[in-house]
């Protein structure tokens, strides 16, 4: 029921706030957060060599394999996630997701 509510949330959060959601995938991401929250995101980064997996065959886990399959955005090592970041947040006051928070009032 969690993860119901959860997605729920971030449904509002997105479509009616209008608002900006980065997934960040750490090793290890299973389960549920796979299954849900973790793949909402406008955009999905995976960190470098996480493990990252739900009922899929033993093998196909690793970030890199499932970046090559379309299923992140990105993949970046840790030491480089801060200015990733930073970087993606800058470009989207430059093209925000809320049109009309972008026009001088």
């Amino acid at each position: 029921m969690q993860m119901a509510k959860i997605s729920y949330s971030l449904y509002d959060y997105q479509l009616n706030k209008i608002l900006f959601y980065v997934s960040i995938l750490t090793s290890s991401t299973t389960g549920g957060v796979t299954a849900s929250f973790g793949m909402l995101g406008d955009i999905i980064i995976a960190e470098l060599n996480a493990y990252i997996a739900f009922a899929v065959p033993e093998g196909s886990q690793a970030a890199e394999y499932l970046f090559q399959k379309g299923l992140f955005d990105l993949i970046v090592p840790h030491n480089l996630l801060k200015s990733v970041l930073s970087e993606l947040f800058k470009l989207h006051t430059f093209f925000p997701l809320n049109q009309k928070s972008s026009k001088i009032k």
